[in-house]
C-alpha cells in the first residue's frame, strides 16, 4: 500500500493543481523556486499545463504522473512544473504558441520541455506512458550529450515568438471589405446539413454566431441569419446540449452535434446563453428564449458558489468514466419513467439498445446513448422526472475556482437576460455577482483573477464590459465609473505603446520571456475587442474623444491579422461594426 505524500502543490488553491498534490512527481507551481532550482542544478524544466475538467489530463495523470517509474525519471532529470491554464492563460498561450511553432498540434494536457531560462525546445500534448518514458530518455540524452542543438532549437523558437510579438503593423481598416470577406469565408466553412463551421470536432463558436446575427441586422442578408439559425437549432437539439439539465458541453466529437466531449465550462454557457438571447431578439422565436433560460438556469443551479460568483466548470468524468453521468440505456430510462413513458422518451430522445456512445475505455460496456432531440413536442414532464433520477448518480467533479473574467461573462449574460426577457431575477443575480467581484477581486485599486492570482487582460476587459452592461440595464453611474477605472488600469499595465492595442500579459510580472498579443480568437472573445467596445461605449456616454481614439488604435493594431484572416476575428469585426455604426443600433 502506497503511503500518500504531499508535494508542493498541496499549498496551492487551484483544484487542478490539488488533483496532483499526491503524485509521486515532485511538482512545483509556476514560480521562481522552480526556475532557480533548474538553473542551480542545470536541469531542463518539464512544463505540464492542463485544467481540472480535461479528460485527457486525467488519463495522463493516471497513466504517467501517478506512476513511480515515470516519477523517478522526472524527479531525477527534470524540474517539473504544473500550471492550471485557467489561472494562467498567459503562460498557456505562450507555450501553446511555442508547441505549434515546433510543428506540433496544440491541446491539453500541454507538455513542454524548457531550458532553465524558460525557452521551449520540445513539446506535445498527451503521451501514453511508454511513449512518455521514451521521450523523457530522449530529452535527457539530448540535454546531456547534445546540449548545443537543444540550445539552438530553443533560441530559434524564442526568436520566432519574439518576432511574432514585434510584428504589429497598424493600418487603416476597410470595414466593408473585412465584413464581406469574413462572411464569404464563413459560408465556405459552413456545414449546410447540420450547421456549424468546419468538420468534426465542432465547437459552438458563439462569437461567430453573434457576428452573423449582427451582419444580418445591418445588411438584411437572409443567408447570414440562416447559417446562424441552423447552427443554433442543431446545437439545441444535439447531444452537445444537456437535454435534461440545460447548458452545453464544450464541443461535439462528430459533425451532427450528437456526441459531446462532456465537460461543461462556465464561459461557454455564458456566451451561448447570450447568443441565444440575441437570436431571440432578432427572430422572436420562443425556442431560443427557452434554450437561453435553460442555460442560465443550469449555471444558477449547478455552478453557483456559496460565497458568491460561479464555479469554473464541471468535469467530463464521473465514476472514472468520461460521460457516464449523461448517458442512458433503454432499461435505465424505463426504470425511472415506467414502461409507457420510458418507451416514449426513448423514441423522443434517441435512446436505443445499440447506443450512440462509445466509452474511451474499450473494456467498458456499450449500449448507452447520449440524449438528443428526435421528435418534436413538449416533453418537459418526462425530462424533469428523468433529471430527478439522474441526480441520484455520482456527479462529475466541479472546478471550484471563481475566476473574474468568466464570472464577468456570466454577469453580461444575466444582464442581457434581464433586459431581453424582462426577468427581475436575472437582474438581481447580475448585480449580486458584480458586487461580489468588486468586493473580492478589486483590492487596493488592483484587480485579481482569483485569490493570489493577478488579473490578466481578459479579466479587465470582460469585467469592464459587464459593468457597462449593468449600466445599460439600470443607469447606475457607479458601474460606469468603475468600468472607466478598469479600462485605464488595463491601459497602464497591458498597452502596447509601440503598436497600439494590448498585450495578453502585464509587463512587470509573470516570468514570461516575451509578451504576446492575441493572434486569433478561440473559445473566448478577444479581450482587445472587448476593450475596444468598452472604449466606444464610454465615449458615447461621456463624449471624451480619448476613448474613441484608443478604440481606433486598438482595432488598427490588428490590421495584419484582420487582412489575412478576417473570419478568425469575429469579436474584432463586431467592435469595428460598433465603431462604424455607432452605439444604439442593433444588438
Amino acid at each position: 500500500m502506497r503511503v500518500l505524500h504531499a508535494n508542493r502543490l498541496a499549498r496551492e488553491r487551484s483544484p487542478y493543481l490539488l488533483q496532483h498534490c499526491h503524485d509521486p512527481v515532485d511538482w512545483f507551481p509556476w514560480g521562481d523556486e522552480a526556475f532557480a532550482k533548474a538553473r542551480r542544478e542545470d536541469k531542463p524544466v518539464f512544463l505540464s499545463i492542463g485544467y481540472s475538467a480535461c479528460h485527457w489530463c486525467h488519463v495522463m495523470e493516471r497513466e504517467s504522473f501517478s506512476d513511480d517509474e515515470v516519477a523517478r525519471a522526472l524527479n531525477g532529470d527534470f524540474v517539473s512544473v504544473k500550471v492550471d491554464r485557467e489561472e494562467r492563460p498567459d503562460v498557456d498561450g505562450l507555450y501553446m504558441a511555442a508547441v505549434q511553432a515546433l510543428g506540433q498540434q496544440g491541446g491539453w494536457p500541454l507538455s513542454v520541455w524548457l531550458t532553465p531560462d524558460l525557452k521551449p525546445f520540445m513539446g506535445g500534448t498527451y503521451f501514453p506512458k511508454e511513449s512518455f518514458l521514451a521521450l523523457l530518455r530522449q530529452v535527457r540524452e539530448l540535454w546531456q550529450g547534445g546540449r548545443g542543438d537543444v540550445l539552438d532549437e530553443a533560441a530559434e523558437v524564442a526568436r520566432y515568438l519574439e518576432q511574432l510579438a514585434a510584428a504589429v503593423r497598424p493600418g487603416p481598416l476597410d470595414a466593408e471589405s473585412l465584413w464581406r470577406r469574413a462572411c464569404v469565408q464563413l459560408a465556405q466553412d459552413y456545414d449546410p446539413v447540420c450547421g456549424g463551421f468546419m468538420d468534426a470536432p465542432k465547437f459552438p463558436q458563439a462569437t461567430v454566431i453573434r457576428f452573423l446575427l449582427r451582419r444580418h441586422l445591418r445588411t438584411g442578408e437572409a443567408e447570414l441569419l440562416a447559417m446562424a439559425e441552423k447552427t443554433l437549432r442543431g446545437m439545441a437539439a444535439g447531444g452537445i446540449c444537456d437535454q435534461l439539465g440545460g447548458g452545453f458541453h464544450r464541443y461535439a466529437t462528430d459533425s451532427r452535434w450528437l456526441v459531446p466531449h462532456f465537460e461543461k465550462m462556465l464561459y461557454d454557457n455564458a456566451l451561448l446563453a447570450a447568443v441565444y438571447l440575441e437570436a431571440y431578439q432578432v427572430t422572436r422565436r420562443e425556442e431560443y428564449a427557452r434554450v437561453a433560460r435553460e442555460t442560465l438556469g443550469y449555471v444558477l443551479r449547478d455552478l453557483a458558489a456559496p460565497e458568491g460568483g460561479f464555479f469554473c466548470s464541471e468535469d467530463a468524468d464521473s465514476e472514472g468514466v468520461e460521460g457516464r453521468f449523461y448517458v442512458w440505456t433503454p432499461g435505465e430510462v424505463r426504470e425511472a419513467l415506467g414502461d409507457e413513458d420510458g418507451e416514449l422518451f426513448c423514441r423522443a430522445f434517441g435512446v436505443t439498445p445499440e447506443g450512440n456512445w462509445e466509452p474511451c475505455e474499450p473494456s467498458l460496456p456499450r449500449g448507452r446513448s447520449v440524449l438528443h432531440a428526435v421528435l418534436e413536442g413538449d416533453f418537459t414532464r418526462l425530462k424533469r422526472r428523468l433529471l430527478r433520477a439522474r441526480r441520484r448518480r455520482p456527479r462529475p467533479g466541479r472546478d471550484i475556482k471563481v475566476l473574474t473574467a468568466w464570472n464577468a461573462l456570466m454577469v453580461s449574460a444575466l444582464a442581457k437576460g434581464a433586459q431581453t426577457l424582462g426577468s427581475p431575477r436575472y437582474a438581481a443575480e447580475a448585480r449580486r455577482v458584480a458586487w461580489f467581484l468588486l468586493e473580492r477581486r478589486l483590492r487596493d485599486g488592483r484587480l485579481w483573477r482569483a485569490p493570489g492570482v493577478p488579473a490578466c487582460l481578459e479579466d479587465y476587459a470582460y469585467l469592464a464590459a459587464a459593468l457597462l452592461d449593468l449600466h445599460e440595464l439600470d443607469r447606475e453611474e457607479s458601474w460606469r465609473r468603475t468600468a472607466a477605472r478598469l479600462v485605464e488600469q488595463a491601459r497602464e499595465s497591458f498597452w502596447d505603446e509601440r503598436g497600439g492595442g494590448f498585450f495578453s500579459s502585464a509587463g512587470e510580472e509573470g516570468g514570461l520571456f516575451v509578451r504576446l498579443r492575441e493572434d486569433f480568437e478561440g473559445a473566448l472573445p478577444s479581450a482587445n475587442a472587448a476593450l475596444a467596445q468598452a472604449f466606444l461605449r464610454l465615449h458615447a456616454l461621456t463624449g471624451e474623444a480619448s476613448y474613441r481614439e484608443r478604440a481606433v488604435r486598438t482595432l488598427e493594431s490588428f490590421h495584419g491579422p484582420l487582412e489575412r484572416f478576417p473570419s478568425g476575428h469575429p469579436s474584432l469585426l463586431c467592435a469595428l461594426d460598433l465603431l462604424e455604426s455607432g452605439i444604439g443600433r442593433g444588438l
